[in-house]
């Protein structure tokens, strides 16, 4: 049995209640927050910084994932563990030297992830996946919340997921697989299917109205798998 986690994307949130906005899916009952960084080079658009992380971070216990759409990716992630990130995920075209990034993240005492876009190839897992806690697998190219999911991401998923299932045979620690873009109710479990276990949700939530009945309706789609 797989651990599932939901991790609604603050994204899709209404930026002038964040904070309520942060503490309504926490008591819904979010297993984390997820949060999209994006700096309007690596992507094309702009979005929140460390600052917003601290300010979010006394608000809930749920551990805060934050993902960088960043280039260059290095200099900031000391200031978002700084500002209380469980997780960092970053994107392998953004870092000149992947292996020394994930040094980073773990050297700042969070767990290291690697971001994949629809067409970034599996072989930038070679000789990293080892020292991965997280492997998040992008559903739609980033950049924009409320993006239909595209289908042959979960061919990718299955890869994945193969992949580190060998990795992890016989070490004893858990390695996430994430998957993020166009999470909802209605794909959850076919995500999950393919071998997900932690979804990246915005608008299937902020969107809802009900934040407690979107994540329990989630988690009854996962229950059928």
């Amino acid at each position: 049995m797989r651990t599932y986690r939901i991790a609604p994307s603050i994204l899709s949130a209404d930026f002038a209640r964040l904070g309520e906005e942060v503490g309504a899916v926490a008591a819904a009952g979010a297993d984390m927050i997820h949060f999209d960084v994006m700096d309007n080079h690596y992507v094309p658009n702009l979005t929140i910084g460390p600052l917003v992380c601290a300010a979010i971070r006394p608000l809930t216990q749920a551990p805060i994932d934050v993902h960088l759409m960043v280039k260059p990716v290095d200099r900031i992630i000391p200031e978002f563990a700084k500002a209380g990130a469980g997780i960092i995920s970053f994107h392998p075209e953004a870092s000149e030297h992947v292996d020394r990034t994930i040094g980073l993240i773990h050297e700042a005492g969070c767990k290291a992830g690697l971001a994949l876009n629809p067409a970034t190839p599996l072989s930038c897992l070679d000789h990293v996946l080892h020292r991965l806690d997280l492997v998040l697998v992008m559903s739609v190219n980033p950049g924009f919340p409320g993006q239909q999911f595209i289908a042959h991401a979960l061919d990718k998923v299955r890869l994945v997921r193969r992949r580190t299932d060998e990795e992890m045979r016989g070490q004893g620690r858990e390695l996430m697989l994430e998957v993020d873009g166009g999470v909802k109710i209605e794909n959850i479990a076919a995500i999950a299917s393919a071998g997900a276990d932690t979804f990246v949700a915005g608008s299937a939530i902020f969107g809802s109205g009900d934040y407690a009945a979107s994540i329990a309706a989630m988690r009854r789609a996962l229950a059928s798998v």
